[in-house]
């Protein structure tokens, strides 16, 4: 009986060495974890809705920027060279356009807020072609709809600071593109303020509080995503009513808040992840395009700058902060 088990055992041993490994994802964004984390829950659980898990059946590859583009390039690298099964790309073109540089045979799933197609990122959003797909989430079209919305709460507003990134040059000129137009609709003047680090967003406030602009408008990026603590901060120090384009800044004591439900478009990548895992390509996986929009405004945020919240934003606010 001894002898048996011993001859057991080997063989038992060689089919535990030859599990094979658990699929991997490699995950690739400009900015720091730490800012990222309903981001996370949201491409996690869509993992889930394909029946990966974290550790359990699949792999996570994380890579972070940390808000240096200058990183990305190698970081996208060497998640190619760890033949990672599916490349997720977010947090500003400047990760997604490493992604794209480093392989044409990954499949690369990213999400923008600019459109994919102008990009020259797919094809066409039906049929993407080549390695790459994944999800739009419309913040650059959505700039007359949040300028409009900052308008109604501040009616008495003439002059409005525009904040983007010069380093994210695609969603910069796309912003620029939407916003002068859509600001001369309504009677709005527009200055146009550059922020590449944080030590440049404390110099542009400091700028404009000689300048006093009425409001503040800060553009979708994922730099100013990953410093929005000090971007409400100093909008708060310098009493200047501002808008945002994702509810995270309303948060941490944003005034208001219009955009995409960026966690669902995570939850979205995620879902879109777990199909490559599941042998799917990436042409033939259309571009979803984010159909959920939500608008917050932080009442208490309000009340201090002495802002009086008319009726027609509270009966459509997605979400009031007290």
């Amino acid at each position: 009986m001894l002898g048996g088990t011993a001859a057991v055992l080997p063989f038992v041993g060689r089919a535990h060495a030859q599990k094979p490994p658990m699929p991997t994802v490699g995950f690739l964004d400009a900015r720091s974890p730490e800012a990222l984390a309903d981001r996370l829950r949201g491409f996690r659980q869509g993992l889930a809705e394909m029946g990966y898990v974290e550790g359990d059946n699949t792999t996570v590859l994380y890579r972070w920027g940390e808000n240096n583009s200058d990183r990305l390039p190698e970081l996208a690298a060497d998640l190619v060279r760890r033949q990672v099964t599916a490349l997720v790309a977010g947090g500003g073109t400047a990760a997604v356009f490493a992604a794209k540089a480093a392989t044409t045979t990954i499949p690369v799933i990213f999400l923008v807020g600019d459109d994919p197609v102008r990009l020259g990122l797919v094809t066409s959003l039906a049929r993407p072609s080549g390695n790459l797909t994944g999800i739009n989430f419309f913040n650059t079209e959505l700039v007359a709809k949040q300028l409009g919305l900052l308008h109604e709460l501040v009616p008495q507003a003439a002059r409005v600071a525009i904040f983007i990134n010069p380093a994210n040059v695609s969603n910069a000129e796309a912003l620029e593109r939407e916003v002068k137009p859509a600001a001369r609709d309504i009677g709005l003047q527009v200055q146009i303020v550059g922020a590449r680090t944080s030590r440049e967003i404390d110099a542009a406030f400091a700028t404009l509080a000689r300048d006093r602009p009425d409001a503040i408008f800060v553009g979708s990026d994922g730099l100013f995503n990953g410093r929005r603590v000090q971007l409400v901060h100093q909008a708060s120090h310098h009493r200047l009513p501002a808008i945002y384009s994702g509810r995270e800044y309303c948060d941490v004591g944003g005034l208001m808040s219009y955009g995409t439900n960026i966690a669902d478009a995570y939850r979205q990548a995620g879902v879109y992840a777990g199909r490559v895992l599941k042998g799917a390509k990436a042409a033939d996986l259309p571009v979803v395009q984010s159909t959920k929009f939500e608008l917050v405004i932080n009442h208490q945020t309000a009340r201090i700058l002495g802002l009086v919240v008319p009726q027609s934003l509270l009966v459509v606010a997605d979400e009031l902060i007290e």
